[in-house]
């Protein structure tokens, strides 16, 4: 399978474009240090909305987070994919990235995990089916139709996001696809709760996972929302807590904490492969006799056997790089209500 980075790298926050540009020197770094796969934070793009949680809602000090949040959130595809796009094809990367979308012409916002292969193509992208408590007064949530893993020439890549991960049931939909590595971008590590899930999965599923959670400081924040007191001065936003495990839940590298960082290991594929001859949980252990798993009315077969998953009634996967952007521009100004 070969090397692959975990970036652990503060966004330039809600600024999308240099975010981007930011996000393309690590992908040149990661190539330069022999890595095919280079995988990012949640919604890396344009970076954390930690203000839902600090911020009282609809107050003018959460008003001017959201405004600001929502002018930099990315179209798909459009100017900021198209950077990372130009990376990926410089350096023979694939990447996966967090980003927050907004479709074109729409105002509501996804947490979504994107696929850019080493041609520049977009290979595919998963929303977030349920965002986290809070989360919700920024994000929609995923329809599933995106529960789906990228075939690579290094590997099988699936993942999911933040504490989708906790979900029993997508995981499944992914290892039924054959999923040998495993990217799960977060906005922090959780702690030693969050270490013991992504361990749990890796034995679970007996692949590589690549966890990789925010960094952000206060001083990271934009001169004009810095100065609205919401954080303390130089505060830890956060921590970042990225790390790679092997098939068998061993930490291969990592948890680094409260600094920039690109993290590398060696995904040598028959690891996994070996690591499934005493459990395959869509295999010998995958009692399809006894369990069943459905997605959108699609059976979810519980024991690879060869057969290619049949596609959902999608109307989100498949997206063509040469789709027109159709740009929503957002005003700076007051709202029309204010």
């Amino acid at each position: 399978m070969g090397i692959v980075a975990a970036v652990q790298s503060t966004p330039v926050y809600v600024d999308g474009l240099a975010t981007a540009r930011k996000a393309a020197e690590s992908i040149a770094e990661a190539a330069q240090n022999g890595a095919w796969l280079a995988v990012f934070p949640e919604t890396y793009i344009p970076g954390n909305p930690d203000f839902i949680d600090r911020a009282v809602p609809g107050s003018e000090v959460f008003q001017a987070f959201e405004r600001r949040f929502l002018e930099s959130a990315v179209t798909v595809p459009g100017p900021e994919i198209d950077v990372i796009a130009q990376a990926c094809r410089k350096y023979q990367m694939t990447v996966a990235i967090g980003v927050t979308e907004r479709p074109a012409r729409s105002g509501t916002l996804y947490n979504t995990l994107l696929y850019v292969g080493p041609d520049g193509s977009i290979l595919g992208r998963h929303r977030k089916i349920m965002p986290t408590y809070s989360e919700r007064m920024i994000w929609g949530m995923g329809d599933g139709t995106t529960l789906r893993t990228i075939e690579t020439p290094h590997g099988i890549v699936g993942g999911l996001i933040c504490w989708e991960n906790f979900m029993p049931m997508p995981r499944m939909v992914l290892y039924a696809q054959g999923e040998q590595l495993h990217v799960a971008p977060t906005l922090a590590s959780g702690g030693e709760r969050w270490i013991a899930a992504m361990r749990h999965i890796a034995n679970e599923g007996r692949m590589w996972v690549v966890s990789v959670g925010n960094f952000m400081r206060e001083t990271d924040l934009p001169p004009d929302l810095a100065k609205l007191g919401l954080y303390k001065p130089d505060e830890v936003i956060n921590p970042g807590g990225s790390m790679i495990v092997n098939p068998k839940g061993k930490i291969v590298a990592g948890p680094v904490y409260d600094q920039e960082s690109i993290l590398y290991a060696d995904a040598d594929p028959a690891e996994s492969l070996l690591a499934k001859r005493d459990f395959d949980v869509v295999g010998h252990y995958g009692r399809a006799d006894l369990f069943g798993l459905t997605v959108r009315d699609v059976q979810i077969p519980l024991q690879i056997d060869g057969k290619v998953l049949p596609p959902f009634d999608d109307h989100v996967w498949r997206v063509a790089a040469s789709e027109p952007v159709h740009e929503l521009k957002v005003s700076a100004g007051p709202a029309a209500d204010d």
